[in-house]
């Protein structure tokens, strides 16, 4: 297939290097204009990936070859950009998370349908050979019925490596909406949607101190959580357990495991797409299990790939709106639960997404 579907990015920080990567993957997408605030990082950008255009958003959104944006600012500008690029007619994908509010995110979904056209959301590791074949297996029945899960996320922070880390303790920052998408949206494709959750948060420091360059010394002030905690009862009667930290020094702590009523399954870091599956069935060896999928190195922007791909089939794609709204309504309700004192019932919901086929080549998403 050639490339069909035109695409821009908007946001040449950090992240973006992934996202340019797949252009060279998939034949079936072309990223031609890259924007930024700061317009000479969007012209180093261009340069380096050989992307035609380098531009204003303004100019981006307003080119009628570019039907599909990658939307990659700070989560505080998630909201508005999208919004943004649905009113110049454009489908768009974003970075995780979804956005900072439920509001936000509702409008976005009303907008994208009045106008006929598509949303999607990062993360998409889930997609990854590691989690596929850990849903596989469930969907296969090897670890029996699903009666609980864990999740645990535990570091220092991201003040210590990332060289733009202040976003991180605003609003739409901190561990649960950093990392939590990465968990949530696993658990969600593993085992179901989330109907209640019940948490506890805290500050533990008020201020953090930047070690990394080019800021080092700078003094952030924390806006939100930097250790929650918290219960989560699934659709399906499942309870998950879940910590989302920035305020451990070490921990041994695994990422996620779920237990059935025949056996255990430990899935690898939903930060990453490969990694190692291990099955536990009772009276039975440990068992590695070869993984059933591909896509297991670095494979960031597939759920932008199966998006465009998507659009020019018609079918569903993976990393959908509804998807995204659901972790974040879950998110959002960890900390609702901390700060009143009580369960909260998820109100959203969402179907499981479709598992990619098995034997897929490098560069396909459907067989």
């Amino acid at each position: 297939m050639t490339k069909q579907t035109k695409i821009g990015i908007i946001g040449c920080g950090n992240i973006s290097r992934a996202y340019f990567g797949t252009n060279a993957k998939f034949s079936f997408f072309d990223i031609t204009a890259c924007a930024d605030l700061n317009l000479e990082a969007a012209r180093a950008k261009a340069e380096e990936w050989n992307i035609p255009k380098a531009c204003s958003v303004e100019e981006l959104l307003a080119d009628p070859q570019i039907e599909f944006v990658i939307n990659l600012t700070i989560p505080q500008a998630h909201g508005p950009v999208m919004l943004q690029c649905l009113e110049a007619g454009k489908s768009v994908y974003t970075e995780k998370p979804f956005t900072v509010t439920r509001e936000e995110a509702q409008q976005i979904m009303a907008l994208a349908q009045q106008k006929n056209l598509r949303v999607g959301s990062a993360p998409d590791t889930f997609l990854g050979g590691g989690h596929q074949t850990a849903r596989k297996l469930i969907d296969d029945g090897a670890i029996g019925e699903v009666v609980s899960a864990t999740a645990f996320m535990a570091g220092r922070g991201h003040e210590h490596w990332h060289p733009s880390p202040e976003f991180y303790y605003k609003k739409g920052g901190g561990p649960m909406f950093d990392m939590g998408p990465y968990y949530l949206t696993d658990l969600v494709q593993l085992i179901g949607p989330i109907e209640t959750v019940s948490g506890f948060a805290r500050i533990t420091h008020a201020q953090r101190t930047i070690s990394s360059e080019p800021l080092k010394g700078t003094v952030m002030d924390v806006e939100v959580p930097t250790h929650v905690s918290g219960s989560m009862q699934f659709q399906n009667g499942a309870i998950g357990t879940l910590i989302m930290s920035f305020d451990v020094i070490a921990s041994t702590l695994p990422r996620i495991q779920i237990h059935g009523t025949k056996g255990s399954l430990f899935v690898p870091d939903p930060n990453g797409f490969g990694g190692t599956v291990e099955l536990r069935v009772l009276g039975e060896e440990p068992q590695e299990i070869p993984l059933t999928h591909g896509y297991t190195e670095q494979a960031r922007g597939i759920g932008m790939a199966d998006m465009a791909l998507a659009m020019q089939s018609g079918r569903d794609h993976r990393c959908n709106e509804r998807l995204a709204y659901h972790v974040l309504d879950v998110m959002h309700a960890f900390h609702d639960s901390a700060e009143q004192k009580r369960h909260i019932d998820i109100q959203s919901t969402c179907e499981r997404p479709v598992m990619l086929p098995i034997g897929l080549s490098d560069g396909e998403l459907d067989s």
